[in-house]
């Protein structure tokens, strides 16, 4: 009769463990997605584009930058926005006890450069923040531009050369791409993101010129 008690307990523990195991293992499965190839990010993109509005761009008046980002916003202690973008895009980043970068090396992604220096870069806005006023954002609250022109989630803020920002300024890609053409699909794939998140509208010529991008997306 023991040695059946003990079989039975036995039983019950197993049946009571599993369930459990099975709840754990679980997320862990799911928070390591497989990484998308090109011709799959492509395909969500455009999913993504078709379900956005199409219209003509919103006056650029009242416009300042300061009506998104009157400073960078604080992440973690002492790092604003900013410096923890250059931490996550460096290499071998050192920073000082204020977070300021103060060595590192930096890859420029919209024209090829390896940059050594940290004032030899940017922390660029993949959608303009005045494109993105004349896209919508100009009707958004304060807090809502402040968040936009901050967000480390998507991939809105990108670390880049100095001189291919000052380029790029505030066009879309209807009017400057990256020089390397091999960026384009991340790069238009990275707009189209964003854009979606925000809601924000696109233009004609500029849904034109993303769909052209994504066709240089390999499978």
């Amino acid at each position: 009769m023991i040695f059946l008690r003990r079989a039975v307990h036995v039983a019950v523990l197993t049946l009571v463990v599993l369930p459990i195991t099975a709840v754990f293992t679980t997320p862990q499965a799911a928070a390591e997605p497989r990484k998308r190839s090109q011709a799959e990010a492509a395909a969500l993109a455009r999913l993504r584009l078709a379900q956005l509005k199409v219209a003509r761009p919103l006056s650029i008046r009242g416009y300042s930058r300061k009506r998104f980002q009157p400073r960078w916003a604080h992440h973690k202690g002492n790092c604003d926005a900013r410096e923890t973008v250059l931490a996550r895009d460096g290499r071998r980043v050192r920073r000082n006890a204020a977070c300021h970068p103060v060595k590192g090396l930096w890859y420029s992604p919209y024209d090829g450069k390896w940059l050594r220096s940290e004032k030899h870069v940017d922390v660029d806005h993949v959608v303009p923040l005045a494109y993105a006023w004349r896209s919508g954002a100009k009707r958004w609250s304060q807090a809502k531009r402040r968040a936009f022109a901050n967000d480390l989630t998507r991939p809105e803020l990108l670390t880049v050369s100095h001189s291919a920002n000052i380029a790029k300024g505030g066009q879309g890609p209807q009017s400057w791409r990256p020089q390397r053409r091999a960026y384009w699909c991340q790069y238009a794939t990275s707009w189209i993101t964003v854009k979606h998140h925000y809601r924000l509208f696109v233009t004609r010529k500029e849904k034109v010129a993303l769909l052209n991008m994504l066709r240089t997306c390999r499978s």
